[in-house]
């Protein structure tokens, strides 16, 4: 085997289960795909059946491996039996990525407790409860990869996303965590911390002219993230190349945080 192809053999995912939480669309969607073509056969999840469909078929159309499995993530009973149903299906999932989420913008004071907490509950609680169903196999197995999506809102929070920094921060510790507890079971935890993306998260900012005039100023790559810019870093920490990198945050921002 040439140098060329041992790299290669360490990122690929060839025989690996990956499940990724909010990929009907979005980063979730960028990441599916770009694990799917490492070689992972990619278990979909979404809200809804029928959102997961059409991709399933991008991925079969494009000779990838896939499959999808509908829940919500917020949901503790719902998480159990849909992963009970991706082991049984697939018999253990390798790679979890957390990546579901939704988001509200308005100031704190506006905030109702209902919408603080279905932020919190989709980008944290769905996390932890998604983390717990996947590790006893994980561990069964001594392998796995836990890879949470956090934010550069973290450490540059911005007005009107309290619930959504609060989430962030949350689930950044958690990994910390996690990380410490489950390294010695052959289980990595790592965090990818996006930049501002063009999704149909973010379709009111990246639409505003007005905002993207400002931003581009404090982003040195000049332009907006796509999803597949955050696919690489995903399949990194899922791959043998990633193996030594635990309780991690990987910044993807086009330079964003750099620029203070």
């Amino acid at each position: 085997m040439d140098e060329r192809s041992r790299h290669e053999e360490q990122f690929a995912l060839q025989g690996r289960v990956a499940l990724v939480t909010g990929s009907a669309r979005g980063i979730g969607w960028g990441i599916a795909r770009g694990m799917a073509e490492a070689g992972a056969h990619v278990v979909l999840n979404d809200l809804r059946q029928d959102a997961l469909e059409p991709r399933l078929e991008e991925l079969r159309a494009a000779g990838l491996e896939g499959s999808a499995c509908a829940f919500d993530v917020t949901d503790e009973a719902a998480v159990a039996a849909g992963v009970a149903t991706v082991v049984a299906a697939r018999g253990r999932v390798d790679i979890l990525v957390n990546n579901a989420g939704i988001q509200t913008r308005k100031r704190f004071v506006e905030f109702s407790y209902d919408e603080w907490r279905a932020v919190i509950d989709t980008h944290l609680n769905g996390a932890f409860l998604a983390t717990r169903a996947v590790l006893p196999h994980m561990i069964a197995n001594r392998f796995g990869r836990i890879i949470m999506i956090g934010s550069v809102a973290v450490q540059s929070p911005k007005p009107q996303i309290p619930a959504y920094a609060a989430a962030k921060g949350g689930v950044t510790s958690m990994v910390r965590a996690l990380a410490v507890e489950v390294a010695p079971l052959g289980i990595t935890c790592n965090v990818i911390a996006p930049g501002y993306i063009a999704t149909e998260f973010t379709r009111a900012l990246h639409t505003d002219e007005a905002f993207t005039e400002r931003l581009m100023e404090r982003v040195p790559a000049g332009r907006w993230g796509l999803p597949q810019d955050i696919a690489p870093a995903a399949v990194y920490l899922a791959s043998a190349a990633g193996a030594f990198v635990n309780g991690s945050v990987l910044t993807v921002d086009g330079g964003f945080l750099a620029c203070g």
